[in-house]
Parts: structure tokens; sequence; C-alpha cells
């Protein structure tokens, strides 16, 4: 009887499983019939296709972050969550497509003005913002005008605005031009409150990457550190705005005291106070400005308007939603590499060490492509995914072709990492880089559970048995133990430095020297031979491009495809929302006391991502500004 027992327990759960398909499947049938459904009443509705004023104005009403790489989500709960009302929590836009949306604009005879409406969108660094103003420039040498108004501008978007031939402020508007911080959170305290014991393994004097849960406070080191990086972001900054905007440098108001004297002049009208400095041009109702568009692009009577086309729309119009590849040009493959660097695979948006590699996999058995351009933003992550991107770089060169390595806001630790072995490096001058350091962390909380009364006891064949089980989480380590994770992380470190230094013709002691996890900006890097240009990302293509030996080329992006249900879901989705089919994504909150819930979500939320086999990390944690 016990000899048939596993044979019916797989027999029954078997059955059980084979139930629950059919009917997650039948769940599934329905739902995509009910959207396949909508699909056919969207395409035989009747409703025209976007049409482009004779004069209009392109609407630039940008929504989300800017980004190199969109974040991979689920068409399936998009669907759902949208269905519901919901709204995207992190919105986001692609910068490469808002760069040919304006270049199209350039060309496109009814477009005589660009309206920059700002007002929801997020973060975006300096080097994405210059290269939307660069193609904004272009927009104006070709005799059209660019106006941006809004009752708010950040720091990010000001930045932007800036490239305007005019900036318009609403009455009761603000402007507040605060600088960049690095300001992450401290756990210490809380972890000793909790009893969890915290065991750091680190080489590097400037790694601070873990002095979150060491310390209470930023370290003297890490203090010394950031501020010179965020102070030349911020002299970057002030420099291009006061030279676009026609003021001196002087003109920031860096202290509280500085902004309450101008202030007080206008009696706290802080509007006033943005006219009276010059970072506004006008102050417009939105009738106001909305009659000033009139007078230039002629009036939309139906929607008692301007005449206009948003982007969104006009993205459509310009960008075919499947990309086709021409077969018979040569190729200089773009690979995006942004986000954490994880072990395994990993959807857009993350770094996954299989994953990256297996796109730069593919480029490398395409004959078509002939050059490869990695493009990094990423703070870093798992040293062992970092090593796998790298072997599969070192094979693309061995077949023959050049690998340019293009940074974007941030290319540090694991991201600088990946970088080092291309044939050439390329960095924005504001680019963050550097941050050569290893560590590793492991917690342990025998305190806590001793404290409930909780305990682990037992015996094993080695001293080691258990390790890799988790053991020491409830028993804590041990002072050899301590010592062998130090010796791993040593290793790592030189690891690290020899690799750097064998890729980048350095020697290993000026790596160290500049090394130790100590992080640089562009500028720097070029400086010390970490970098070998300073240029956007289509210097890097032009460069993978004149190494190939290319004149007529195109850049093919190498990333992870849909299936081909996910794509139709997608298309599906965006079909139905733009007709009205679904409802409209409520808009999101903006209550900025939120916002440090949502940096503890976010700061912790990247550990939990961290799944390194050797438990070793090459990361920034301090990278990100704000």
């Amino acid at each position: 009887m016990s000899a048939e027992r596993p044979g019916l327990f797989r027999r029954l759960f078997g059955a059980i499983w084979g139930g629950f398909k059919v009917i997650r499947n039948l769940v599934l049938n329905l739902i995509f019939l009910v959207f396949f459904i909508g699909l056919i009443s969207v395409m035989f509705s009747g409703e025209d296709k976007v049409q482009v004023p004779q004069t209009a104005a392109l609407v630039l009403e940008l929504n989300g972050d800017l980004v190199e790489e969109q974040s991979w989500v689920d068409p399936v709960e998009a669907i759902i969550n949208e269905s519901a009302g919901g709204s995207e929590e992190t919105p986001e836009i692609l910068v490469r497509d808002l760069v040919k949306v304006i270049q199209n604009a350039t060309k496109d005879d009814k477009v005589k003005v660009i309206v920059l409406a700002l007002a929801d969108l997020r973060s975006g660094s300096l080097d994405k913002l210059q290269a939307v103003g660069v193609e904004l420039e272009k927009f104006k040498a070709a005799g059209k005008k660019v106006y941006a108004t809004g009752s708010f501008y950040s720091q990010n978007q000001y930045f932007l605005a800036s490239f305007a031939d005019s900036i318009n402020l609403q009455p009761g508007g603000t402007i507040i031009l605060e600088g960049y911080g690095s300001y992450p959170m401290y756990y210490r305290s809380a972890l000793e409150k909790l009893k969890v014991t915290t065991h750091v393994f680190k080489v590097g004097t400037y790694k601070s990457a873990v002095e979150p849960f060491l310390r209470d406070d930023m370290s003297p080191e890490a203090k010394e550190a950031n501020s010179l990086w965020l102070n030349e972001l911020w002299s970057t900054y002030k420099t291009q705005v006061a030279a676009r905007r026609g003021f001196e440098v002087t003109n920031f108001d860096e202290t509280f005291a500085s902004l309450t004297e101008k202030l007080t002049a206008v009696d706290g009208d802080i509007t006033q106070y943005a006219l009276n400095a010059k970072l506004v041009d006008t102050l417009k109702t939105r009738e106001g400005f909305q009659q000033d568009m009139i007078a230039l692009v002629g009036a939309d009577e139906k929607e008692h308007t301007f005449n206009q086309v948003h982007y969104e729309d006009y993205r459509k119009l310009v960008i075919p939603p499947v990309n086709v590849v021409n077969p018979l040009t040569d190729k200089v493959a773009l690979v995006i590499a942004r986000g954490n660097i994880v072990d395994g695979s990993a959807k857009a948006g993350t770094i996954g060490g299989d994953s990256t590699a297996r796109l730069l996999r593919q480029a490398r058995h395409d004959e078509k492509v002939k050059a490869v351009v990695l493009r990094i933003d990423s703070g870093g992550g798992s040293k062992f995914a970092s090593e796998i991107i790298a072997e599969e770089i070192k094979l693309l060169k061995e077949a023959g072709k050049p690998v340019i390595a293009s940074m974007g806001a941030v290319a540090a630790s694991g991201g600088y990492w990946i970088a080092a072995s291309a044939n050439e490096i390329w960095a924005a001058p504001t680019t963050i880089t550097g941050s050569i350091g290893i560590f590793a962390m492991f917690p342990t909380a025998e305190k806590a559970f001793s404290a409930l009364g909780v305990n682990v006891d037992g015996v094993g064949t080695t001293e080691m048995a258990g390790f890799n089980s988790g053991l020491p989480f409830f028993r804590g380590l041990t002072p050899d133990a301590e010592k062998l994770m130090q010796l791993t992380v040593e290793r790592g470190y030189d690891d690290f430095i020899s690799f750097v230094g064998s890729s980048r013709n350095l020697e290993k002691l000026a790596v160290d020297k500049v090394g130790q996890g100590r992080v640089w900006t562009g500028t720097k890097a070029l400086e010390f031979g970490l970098v070998d240009k300073l240029g956007t990302l289509d210097d890097a293509i032009a460069s993978a491009a004149a190494k190939a030996s290319l004149t007529h080329f195109d850049v093919m992006v190498v990333e992870q495809e849909l299936t081909p249900q996910q794509q139709m879901l997608k298309q599906l989705f965006g079909s139905a929302k733009a007709s009205g089919w679904l409802p409209e994504m409520s808009s999101q909150s903006k209550l900025s006391s939120l916002g440090l819930l949502r940096q503890l979500d976010k700061e912790l939320g990247q550990f939990t991502q961290f799944n390194d086999p050797n438990g070793i990390y090459s990361y920034c944690f301090t990278c990100a500004v704000q």
C-alpha cells in the first residue's frame, strides 16, 4: 500500500494541476476574447487617424521618467490595472523616441512651434535632458519656435525649459532651483533595535554602498567624495542654464538667506521673484498663453484651443509599432544595459547577466552586425553577472566586431566593470562613473531569535555544514567565517582592478589609486584614463561605425522581444485606451510627503534584487542624485 502512495499522490496532484491549467486557460481565453472584440470595435469604429493641422504646434506633454530603455510591463497586468482605473506607477518616456519625434517635427512643414508642457515630467539626468535639448536647438535653427509653459517647474523640468525661446509661468506659479544632493537613509539604529547584526565585508575607502547598514550618518570620506561630483554636476547645470537664459551664474540662489532677501523685496511673491530673476519671460494665464499660440498657429474652433498635435499622437505617426529591419544593410547593434545588475535572466529595466549576454551573443552571431554599442545606465550589482557580460564583450571583440561602451547617467561599480572591456569608452561630462570597489553583506538575526526564545543547535560533519542553507542567519557568523568572507571580497577587488588595468592598459596601482570605491564624473574619469572620450550616444555610434569601416549602415536595437501574444495584447491595449474603450489613467498623486516613503521602498528594494551566487557585489548606493 505504501509503495502505491507516491504514485497516487502524483496522479492526484497531476489531476489538480491539470484542472487548474484548464481553468486558467479558459479565463485567459475569455479575457482575450473580450479584448479582441474590443479591438475589432476599435478598428471598425470609424475613428479618424490622427491628423496634423496645416499649421500646428507640437505639444510635448511629457509624462514620466526619461529613460534609455523602458521597463518591461506584463501586457495582461497592464490591461487589468488600466481596466480597474489604476494608473501606471512609473510611466516612462523613451529618450530615443522623444528625440526622433523632435527630429521629425523639425522637417515637418506643418509643425511651426513646439510647446513644452512639462508638469508631469519626472526624473531625467542631465545627459538625457541635454540630448533632447540638442534637438530643440536644431528645431529652432530651422526657423521655428519653442515655448515652455507651466504653473510649476522642478529642477529637471526647468533645465529642459531653458532651451525654449520663451518661458511662461502662470500667475501664482513657482520655480525654486535647489541644487543636487545625495541623502540615503541610514538603518543602523533600527537594525540594532530589531537585534539584527549586519556583517559587512568590503574593499574601498570610499565604498559607501553598505554605510546605511553600519552607520546612522554619512561618513566623512563619503561626504568628501560625494561633494566633489555633486558640485561638478551643479556647476554644469548652472553654467548651461545661465548661458541659455542670458544671466550670470551668480543669479542662482544657494542659501535660504539669499532667497529670503529676494522674496522680501517682492513681498513674498515667488512668481514675481521668478520674473525679476529672469528665470521666466512672461506671467500669463492658461488662456493668455493659449491666445498667443492661436496667433502663431491658428485656432482649433472645434476644441476651442490652438491648432496642435500631442506628443503621444505624433509619436505614433512617426515611430512604427513594429520595428522593421532592413535585411540588406550593415548594422551597428545597440544593446541597452539599464538598471541593477543581477544574476541570471531579467526583463527590460534590469540587467540580467544571462539575458544581457544573450543579446550580445545575438549581435555576435548576426552577420549583418559589424559593430556593437553597449549603452550603460547602471549603478552596478552582481559581480558574477558583470563578469558574464564582460566575457561576452570579449568574445565579440575576438569575432572582429568592435564594441563601444556609451555611458549614460550612471555607469559605476558593476556598470563600470562591463564597460571596461570595450574597445573604447564614451561618457557624458556629467556621467557618474568609477566606484571601483567590492562588498558583501550578510545580516544575521541570532540576537532577535534568542530574545524570542528561539534557538538553533545541532551537529555537522564540518564547521561549514549548513552555511549555504542559511544557518548563519539564525546562529550568526564565527570569526573564522568572517575572515573567509573578507578574503573572498579582497580577491574580488583585486580581480576588479586587475581587469580594469589590463582592459584599459593602466597600471594596477594607478587603478587602485582612483578606485577604492570613489565616484567620479565623466570629465574626471577622462583625466584618469577611465574613459576615452566625452560625447553622446550618437558620437559612440559614429565611432563604432568608423572602427568597423562602415559608411552606410543602420542602427539596430537588439532587445528582448515580446511574444506574438504579448505584442498583440500590447497593441490591443494601446488601441483600446486611445479610443476611450478603456478608462483614462487617473492622475498621479503629487504629495511630496510621500517622497521619503518611496525612497525607502526603492532603496530597500534594490537590495532585495541582488542575487549574486557568491554574495559579492559592486554597486554604487549614493550615485542617485536628489
